[in-house]
């Protein structure tokens, strides 16, 4: 499983909270990114559920 943050991110921070072992707030930008390319499977659950719980519907899961 991939995810991505996309430009729709408002950098409130949700999915950081949720999971900063995946999600890390860029200063510079402004946004959260993703720091893995692949996630690991023992995180998958949380990352569907900080992609669910987006406001701004800006992280997108490709199977």
């Amino acid at each position: 499983m991939k995810a991505k943050i996309t430009s729709q991110c408002m950098g409130d921070r949700n999915c950081n909270k949720l999971c900063p072992e995946v999600f890390e707030y860029d200063e510079d930008q402004l946004l959260s990114i993703v720091k893995f390319d692949e996630i690991p499977a023992h995180l998958e659950t949380i990352v569907r559920q900080a992609a669910d719980e987006c406001g701004a519907d800006a992280i997108i899961i490709e199977e």
